[in-house]
Order: C-alpha cells, then sequence, then structure tokens
C-alpha cells in the first residue's frame, strides 16, 4: 500500500468531525455550593500567590475557608434581609391603604 492508499483507509476508519455547534449537549449547571468552592479555590490561589512568602505556606487554606464561611454567611444575611424588606413593604403599603379607606 502506498502513503496515499494508507492516509485515505486511516480517514475512513476514524470517526468524522462533529462541526455541528447547536448541539443539544449541555454543561450541567454548577451547584451554588460548587461555585462557592470554584471562588474560595480561586481566592485562596491568589491569596497564596500574594502573600505565602510573607505570611507562610498556609496563607491559601486559611483563606478558602474564609471566604467559603464568608459566602455562606452572606447568603444568609441576604435571604433575611430579603424577607426583612418583604414584611415592612407590606406593613406600609397595608397602612397606606388602610389609611385611606377610613377618609
Amino acid at each position: 500500500m502506498s502513503d496515499k492508499d494508507q492516509t485515505i483507509a486511516r480517514m475512513r476508519a476514524e470517526r468524522p468531525i462533529l462541526l455541528e455547534f447547536q448541539g443539544n449537549v449541555k454543561k450541567p449547571e454548577p451547584t451554588l455550593d460548587q461555585a462557592r468552592a470554584e471562588l474560595a479555590d480561586s481566592v485562596s490561589q491568589i491569596i497564596h500567590s500574594l502573600f505565602s512568602k510573607k505570611y507562610g505556606p498556609m496563607v491559601g487554606n486559611v483563606t478558602k475557608t474564609t471566604v467559603e464561611t464568608v459566602l455562606k454567611n452572606a447568603e444568609k444575611n441576604a435571604a433575611q434581609t430579603k424577607h426583612d424588606a418583604k414584611l415592612v413593604a407590606d406593613e406600609i403599603l397595608l397602612r397606606i391603604f388602610k389609611q385611606g379607606k377610613k377618609k
């Protein structure tokens, strides 16, 4: 077999290249915990590269746990704040419409 015949035989044996870019193959969306962990890991790597010589090699690990904790607390506080704001808005609306009915 010549080189040309071998190349053609190899091309026929291989799977064709998929050029369809509108495929239905979608990556699963990350969960909130995964996104939080990835962000904390990225921040800890940056902090480690910047401050490991001055503060020691554990600064990245400490930063990672700290960032995860801060993000979890921020999520809880945001949910509580949203709930509190809804209660205040409902109370204000109730008082406004209640006063309008008295007049």
